[in-house]
């Protein structure tokens, strides 16, 4: 086994580790599952998420049925050394009732969900789609919307109440992601960069 993974305290749990998945893209909590050495060696060496099913006795790929994968983005031991977390990326709902998550209101980050909503449009350019139509304008025309909507959030933010300001900033952020997604880029580039100089 990795060193990095030398110190895990396997007897606690009778050789199983309690496993929380993540959603890489929004951190929101998909479900909770048990390794043993076997299920994590094979988690890392596929890159799909791989757990040992207490019911069957058995390694059991997650989504092994479905087709709804978990690709592996990342796992780590927490201080006691004996619960891992892992990040992955959900390929279609992660529990069986079709949902996105085993516990139906676990929070996850709106941004997050909203950038990759915008980056399926970029992708698909759904007909009629508002977002679509932005795209379709070029870089040149986002980035006027995205003036235009900071105009108006700064105007808002000096002479109308909070709730026309919030409704201002909304807008402005829509198109500020839209604009980044022109380019290629994602509101998580620009938290790495607010990231980077915070720790600066």
């Amino acid at each position: 086994m990795p060193d990095e993974f030398g110190n895990l305290d396997w007897e606690k749990g009778d050789g199983l580790l309690p496993v929380i998945v993540q959603d890489a893209a929004n951190l929101r909590v998909l479900m909770l599952g048990y390794m043993n050495a076997e299920a994590l060696a094979a988690t890392r060496a596929s890159g799909l998420v791989t757990f040992y099913s207490r019911s069957k006795q058995r390694l059991w790929k997650k989504g092994e049925t479905s087709g709804h994968v978990l690709e592996l983005v990342s796992v780590e031991a927490d201080c006691d050394n004996d619960t891992l977390l892992v990040l992955a990326r959900p390929q279609g709902p992660t529990c069986h009732l079709q949902r996105a998550s085993c516990f139906p209101d676990a929070p996850g980050d709106f941004l997050a969900d909203l950038d990759a909503l915008v980056a399926q449009r970029e992708r698909e350019r759904p007909a009629g789609s508002y977002t679509t139509g932005l795209f379709a304008g070029g870089v040149r025309r986002i980035a006027q919307k995205v003036g235009e909507e900071g105009v108006e959030t700064a105007l808002a933010a000096v002479a109308q109440d909070d709730e026309a300001l919030l409704g201002e900033a909304s807008d402005l952020l829509f198109h500020m992601i839209v604009l980044l997604r022109a380019r290629g880029l994602s509101l998580r580039d620009v938290a790495g960069v607010l990231e980077q100089r915070h720790r600066k």
